[in-house]
């Protein structure tokens, strides 16, 4: 049977944080009710049960803004509209504010059994400045009460090359996170994007420079691999065997189907996204897509999303370009930027730095 992964993304947020560009609308009560129906029926309109749903993710937005009982319900509806794997990984993202011991409880009776936490630092100074709601104890709470509840795969997220960041901060963040029950971190460098808060020069003066965000991110490689927290992916860290299966479906280019406004899907030789706009998500019997990409995952675009896995790209899988790749292997090794064994080229940390020029120089020039 064909495998398949669903993405579920939740719009609201309790506040919006000056950096973030994802969509994402003030919480209601009453929208949420609508939106969760919403989600029910597109998920029987996809619905296929010749389909092995092996993940599923809850993205946002914070999506543990909605109850228990409104995520069961989604999970109920893919169990009856798929085949949901017996071992699926199902995560859900959750800003710490918003977990307490009971509804992680609930979180998992209803068949969460995964969490991505916004942590993104263990400094209240810093979680200030990003506009956070919760503080660094709060967070930890939120992490000890999970593992109490009975999870046992426990991402938390981690943001660097914030304005006056030093080596010295960011180690602390990390060495106060690696010493919790977790088993995953993904770690983002603080991107200002257009027309965010952050969009500023206020901002963009206080942020490191390219050479000091180097010294940041190599050094949180090595400290996260002395915590044993190995990198598989340009911002993604994992304890052996708990690398985000879901996430995993993006990089290797396999199917997964989107629900929800702005919400992308890879699913049956094509690649569409939904409108940025609940109230069409809403007022639509199934939401509205465009197509984005009429044949994806050809060379070019197979080739950057290997590349951004540690595992890398064989070359044996692009045969017909192999003499092309092959005349460029050279300089990159001499500039320690990737590893070559004479069939799979993977990133060294130094590559994942400059993996957009790197994979640029490999595949399309």
């Amino acid at each position: 049977m064909n495998s398949l992964g669903i993405y579920i993304h939740v719009p609201f947020c309790g506040k919006k944080c000056g950096y973030c560009d994802f969509y994402s609308l003030s919480y209601s009560k009453k929208t949420a009710e609508q939106y969760v129906q919403a989600v029910l029926r597109n998920l029987r309109h996809y619905s296929d049960k010749n389909t092995v749903t092996d993940t599923v993710y809850f993205g946002g937005g914070t999506p543990s803004l909605l109850t228990a009982e409104q995520i069961g319900a989604v999970i109920i509806e893919i169990r009856d509209s798929f085949s949901l794997s017996d071992n699926a990984e199902i995560t859900l993202e959750a800003n710490p504010c918003t977990l307490t011991a009971d509804k992680l409880t609930n979180l998992r009776r209803v068949g969460i059994n995964r969490l991505s936490i916004g942590v993104q630092s263990m400094l209240d100074e810093e979680l200030e400045l990003l506009g956070r709601t919760h503080s660094s104890d709060r967070a930890v709470k939120a992490v000890l009460d999970a593992n109490a509840a009975g999870f046992n795969n426990i991402s938390c997220d981690l943001m660097l090359a914030l304005p006056s960041q030093t080596p010295e901060k960011l180690k602390y963040s990390i060495e106060r996170m690696a010493a919790l029950p977790i088993q995953h971190i993904s770690a983002y460098i603080l991107k200002t994007e257009k027309n965010t808060p952050f969009d500023c020069d206020e901002v963009r003066s206080t942020l490191p420079d390219d050479d000091e965000t180097a010294e940041l991110y190599l050094g949180m490689v090595r400290l996260m691999d002395e915590h044993g927290f190995m990198q598989y992916e340009v911002s993604n860290f994992a304890k052996s065997g708990f690398e985000s299966r879901h996430n995993c479906r993006y990089w290797k280019c396999l199917d997964y189907i989107g629900i929800g406004p702005s919400a992308h899907s890879c699913y049956q030789g094509k690649r569409f996204a939904v409108k940025r706009d609940l109230q069409s998500f809403l007022d639509f019997p199934v939401q509205p897509t465009v197509i984005t990409d009429e044949n994806p995952c050809g060379f070019e675009e197979f080739s950057m999303l290997k590349l951004r896995l540690r595992e890398g790209l064989n070359l044996n899988d692009v045969s017909s370009h192999r003499e092309q790749i092959e005349k460029k292997i050279p300089d990159l090794l001499k500039a320690g930027y990737i590893s070559f064994d004479g069939n799979n080229i993977a990133l060294t940390p130094e590559g994942f730095l400059m993996s957009n020029s790197v994979i640029g120089y490999l595949i399309f020039e």
